[in-house]
């Protein structure tokens, strides 16, 4: 385990008692209530500083609700210190009414809408509204979640540069498709996203992009020191996407293989992935 306490930039806390996740339902991992004491339960023994809530992909009409949620849950959990929340971003200009009043609350640092979800819609993040409401957060101080899968990688570039004034940060290295042991494009499109200067990575969600039960530490770690490798140690953050990672890893085992793949590196480094990268994007 680190040495320090570190911070973890992808944690996704939710009650479905509360307010309505449609997609957990049925699954005996995500179909729970995930809220913080459990948070810090399953990833003992890693020792934990800070941690970034990020939207759970609520039911339509509710994103304003799981930020206030959230909010509510930060009154009680003094190291729940940032919020990436889910904001409709086709809205266009007129998404700037829930932009404004997400970036009111005291979390507020990122706003993701899942263009994963689109998987099928060739260029879906580059439509002009998209594009427009993406532009707009700098003016609320706010970054955002690229959550793609790796095919969507060529549109998520496009979009970066076509809002050179936003922040944006790649989650989960692109979800490349480490099930089928698949490198290319998803290593070029790495390579071409790292050299756009407004763009950072999480190294999160690696393991559940194998096989759940079957994947190996030497499957996954390519692909992660690849990431690291292109974007370099100022760019990375690490994250834990619990409970998610849950489906194929346990939180302390997947801290432990991050650990090791950058096990030659300076403890100045080390520090930048587990903690100080992510004050930093997060203001923190």
């Amino acid at each position: 385990m680190p040495s320090f306490p570190i911070v973890d930039t992808h944690v996704h806390l939710y009650d479905p008692a509360a307010l309505p996740y449609s997609w957990t339902a049925g699954s005996d991992v995500l179909g729970r209530s995930s809220l913080p004491a459990r948070y810090f339960e399953r990833s003992a023994p890693v020792e934990i500083e800070a941690m970034v809530f990020v939207e759970v992909d609520i039911d339509a009409g509710h994103h304003l609700d799981e930020a206030r949620f959230v909010t509510r849950l930060a009154d009680d959990e003094p190291k729940l210190r940032g919020m990436v929340g889910h904001v409709p971003m086709t809205k266009g200009a007129a998404a700037a009414e829930d932009l404004e009043r997400f970036a009111g609350l005291p979390l507020a640092r990122g706003v993701r809408d899942l263009i994963q979800k689109h998987a099928d819609t060739p260029g879906w993040c580059l439509q002009p509204a998209f594009v427009e409401a993406v532009k707009l957060l700098p003016r609320y101080g706010l970054s955002f979640d690229l959550c793609i899968f790796h095919p969507q990688m060529k549109d998520a570039i496009e979009l970066v540069k076509r809002c050179p004034d936003t922040r944006f940060v790649l989650d989960h290295i692109g979800k490349p498709g480490i099930k089928a042991g698949v490198f290319d494009p998803w290593r070029a499109d790495i390579a071409a996203l790292a050299e756009l200067p407004n763009v950072a990575c999480k190294i999160s969600g690696v393991a559940t992009e194998a096989d759940f039960e079957h994947w190996t530490e030497e499957q996954l770690a390519p692909y992660i020191a690849h990431a690291i490798e292109r974007f370099g140690f100022d760019r990375v953050m690490f994250g834990g996407d619990w409970p998610v990672s849950e489906l194929a890893i346990g939180y302390a085992e997947w801290v432990a293989i991050v650990e090791g793949v950058v096990a030659g590196a300076s403890e100045t480094e080390k520090r930048k992935l587990f903690r100080d990268n992510a004050i930093a994007f997060y203001r923190l």
